[in-house]
């Protein structure tokens, strides 16, 4: 549907409109459910989805029509290996930026989804209300992280998405050296749902312009397929990432510092290193584009 700076700008939208469904569908539903109870909620939810539905009926696509190939088996054989064959041996870029987009995921979603809490109401001591205004920050960030995605598709050159993973470790390594200052938690809580917030606005700016650039890079037959590995191993690494540092924080509750800086210092080094790897894609973008 999309081309070129639009890929970016299109995902930047979707991921605008659902960080919004994730902040405003929560407190919405509490306030209906409150109001009207359970029964009328559920109702309006089946209104809704018929609704999407229908909508869904109304989109064109382009669509190919492939001859049978034999059984069902063998042409998911066939996909499978087919698309596999592209990213491993004429793409290969697109394996490494799957891997790297893995390796984000990894250690963000492990440490939001699992450290936030833990640290906010275990650690720190506070009621759900703090944790629930660091939730509703995070997702403040992610809609601004779209929004700057959105903003810079057509100035952020590739090779400063290097930059852009380092800066991820970055805000995490203030997250940890809070925990060893002797401040009140307070400043603490502060200090972690800033990082946070950073983390998760340079994470969301990063994951819509590697998606992007993978999406780019595929044959229109084979993106449906790519995209589907992308989310398959990026859905598989997360809890992985969540199961490793619900260990960590477990393990090191009196020294959360201990988990937070070093996650900070491998990520950014991580993403120096990328560095390279960015430059010669731009590289090879700017040689096809001439």
């Amino acid at each position: 549907m999309l081309q070129g700076d639009n890929i970016m700008k299109g995902n930047a939208v979707v991921n605008q409109v659902a960080s919004l469904s994730y902040l405003i569908a929560p407190m919405l539903g509490g306030v209906l459910y409150a109001m009207l109870g359970l029964k009328p909620v559920m109702y309006a939810s089946v209104v809704c989805f018929f609704i999407t539905a229908l909508f869904e009926c109304f989109i064109k696509l382009s669509y190919q029509r492939i001859q049978n190939q034999g059984s069902m088996l063998r042409i998911v054989k066939q996909d499978f290996l087919s698309s596999m064959r592209y990213i491993s041996k004429e793409q290969t870029s697109i394996s490494k930026m799957l891997l790297l987009t893995a390796f984000s995921r990894f250690f963000v979603m492990g440490i939001t989804i699992v450290g936030l809490p833990f640290l906010v109401r275990t650690v720190l001591g506070f009621n759900p209300k703090y944790y629930g205004a660091a939730e509703s920050a995070l997702a403040v960030a992610t809609i601004l992280g779209s929004i700057a995605a959105g903003i810079l598709a057509e100035k952020l050159k590739i090779h400063k998405l290097s930059v852009l993973l380092a800066s991820m470790g970055i805000f995490i390594i203030p997250a940890g050296i809070v925990f060893i200052l002797p401040v009140n938690a307070i400043i603490k809580y502060g200090v972690t749902v800033v990082s946070f917030c950073g983390m998760q606005a340079v994470i969301s700016i990063f994951s819509i312009f590697a998606v992007s650039l993978i999406q780019q890079r595929t044959p229109n037959h084979l993106i449906g397929k790519v995209m589907a590995y992308t989310s398959t191993v990026t859905l598989c690494v997360q809890p992985i990432g969540q199961i490793v540092y619900g260990f960590l924080f477990d393990r090191f509750y009196s020294a959360i510092y201990f988990v937070l800086i070093p996650t900070g210092i491998i990520v950014c080094i991580v993403g120096l290193s990328a560095m390279s790897f960015f430059k010669n894609m731009e590289r090879k973008q700017q040689e096809v584009s001439a």
